[in-house]
């Protein structure tokens, strides 16, 4: 059965590849299960920078208000 999901060969360091392997031991999963959550997670956490960023910019008065819609057409979201 074909899958939706994308496929990307990552080289990974040996530490690198022993953490991810002990996580996805600890959690039960498999390992490009885990491999994926923490892409996710990361990648959560650079929009959250992101925001922030706009947010103190908007605080400060250096950016004008945007709209819902401009918001997400410019930022892609």
């Amino acid at each position: 059965m074909a899958t939706e999901k994308k496929r990307i060969n990552v080289s990974l360091s040996k530490p690198t590849y022993k953490a991810l392997s002990y996580l996805a031991r600890r959690d039960d999963v498999p390992f490009a299960t885990k491999a994926s959550f923490l892409i996710e997670e990361a990648l959560e956490l650079e929009e959250d920078i992101a925001f922030e960023h706009l947010a103190s910019q908007r605080k400060k008065g250096k950016i004008a208000d945007l709209t819902h819609e401009e918001v997400w057409s410019k930022y892609g979201l």
